[in-house]
């Protein structure tokens, strides 16, 4: 079947790597799986035989049509669920249907997918930030994002505290763009974010921590404490240098100053 261009479509069917992306995502037969743009479907054989059950949401209508045949099998024991949608438009709390609600007994889930390159930072803000976010997320991403996201240069980021916040980012390894049809211009990453939750945010505002992340980061090579105009004293209780930059800080940093600021 043709790609589609518009909706950022590179279809990877080498059996052995997508046997290592499900493999990585450490389902287990238990779980519910909410598949991303799952295409031809090579990605999701993997998943079903490893989950309860798939959930798989698929923007292309002819996709959705194929796939619809392909697993007729699967669809017909509600093993598998296949919803024409973008997901960036759906809220992650109604997700499941009450049939699959029924067959699973809870809204838990686990997100899989090899997904556009344009809508990864938008997908990863979604997912995290909703009512019902995910236990674990892995997806197939440009290897540069990948990088940003673990700070392989030790150097953080908005996107990678803004990820680790939530969980812990874990690296598989490079995917490289001739494994893809039709081929990109850039090698690809496996990156899975486990153990996600909410903790950081019982005493802090959700909304506030991601105001003093983006205050912090809006001029880079300046040191933080100028960006964020706060006291010394703030910055000693958090134990951050008043010459630190804010690629420097991690994440209980960026929690301890939003405590901080939005008590004073």
């Amino acid at each position: 079947m043709r790609t589609k261009k518009s909706l950022g479509q590179n279809f990877l069917r080498d059996k052995g790597i997508l046997k290592k992306i499900a493999n990585f995502a450490q389902i287990k037969n238990t779980d519910t799986v909410v598949e991303v743009g799952p295409g031809e479907g090579t990605l999701t054989e993997f998943i079903l035989e490893k989950a309860k059950r798939v959930v798989a949401i698929e923007k292309d209508k002819r996709m959705v049509g194929f796939l619809k045949g392909k697993f007729a099998k699967e669809i017909k024991e509600e093993k598998l669920e296949i919803i024409c949608s973008d997901i960036l438009e759906m809220e992650m709390q109604n997700i499941f249907s009450p049939q699959a609600q029924k067959c699973t007994g809870s809204k838990n889930y686990v997100l899989v997918g090899n997904i556009p390159y344009y809508i990864t930072g938008a997908l990863f803000k979604k997912v995290l930030e909703s009512e019902n976010p995910p236990q674990s997320i892995t997806f197939v991403v440009q290897k540069e994002v990948a990088e940003r996201i673990i700070a392989k240069d030790g150097k953080e980021s908005i996107l990678s505290i803004s990820i680790k916040v939530y969980g812990k980012p874990e690296y598989s390894g490079t995917i490289k763009a001739g494994s893809f049809y039709p081929k990109p211009k850039v090698d690809s990453a496996i990156i899975s974010v486990r153990d996600i939750n909410k903790n950081n945010f019982q005493k802090i505002s959700e909304a506030k921590f991601f105001e003093i992340l983006k205050a912090g980061f809006a001029h880079k090579r300046k040191f933080i404490i100028k960006n964020l105009e706060a006291n010394k004293g703030v910055f000693d209780k958090c134990g951050v240098s008043k010459k630190a930059r804010a690629e420097n800080l991690k994440v209980e940093n960026w929690v301890c100053l939003t405590k901080e600021l939005q008590e004073n």
